[in-house]
């Protein structure tokens, strides 16, 4: 892996990030083009996670639908983020009955723009990926606060505590 892509850092509160770079999105159903600041009408609860269908990121997202609805209650807009690809999104969607944005980013640009990748290594093999973090975004680019590691069996609760404290 190339060690140029790697950053010790994450991106902290009060940051305000680039969101302009273009991605696919599964939104209402069907697959978008966009910029990714055009998915946030306002503040917005991005949970990044690594791929569909596994054990994890299935409890991931069971979580994130659990807390879907007092996330909307409150105003905050919520999308996950995976290197899937966006059919991938729209058959995952379809399967969990997933209402909420899942934006595709394969190259890691939303990692990037929050320098949350980080060395990694899976059954001995090293690589460079996003973090497993979850972050509320204002319609700005501003972070309003950060999960800097997403346990997905809590990850829930994990959410409700970000927004309680924000």
């Amino acid at each position: 892996f190339r060690r140029v892509l790697f950053r010790s850092g994450m991106v902290e509160t009060g940051t305000q990030i680039d969101l302009s770079f273009m991605v696919k999105a599964m939104v209402n159903g069907k697959i978008r083009e966009c910029r990714f600041s055009d998915l946030l009408a306002g503040d917005t609860l991005i949970s990044v996670y690594m791929r569909n269908n596994t054990g994890g990121c299935d409890r991931q997202n069971a979580a994130l639908m659990e807390v879907e609805p007092e996330l909307r209650r409150k105003g905050i807009g919520l999308i996950a983020l995976s290197r899937d690809t966006a059919a991938s999104h729209l058959r995952y969607a379809a399967a969990k009955d997933i209402r909420y944005v899942l934006v595709s980013d394969p190259d890691d640009q939303f990692a990037r723009a929050t320098d949350s990748l980080v060395e990694k290594s899976m059954y001995g093999r090293r690589f460079v990926g996003p973090a497993r973090a979850a972050y509320l975004v204002a319609r700005d680019g501003t972070v309003g606060a950060v999960v800097p590691k997403v346990e997905a069996k809590d990850h829930a609760e994990q959410l409700r505590a970000l927004i309680r404290r924000v």
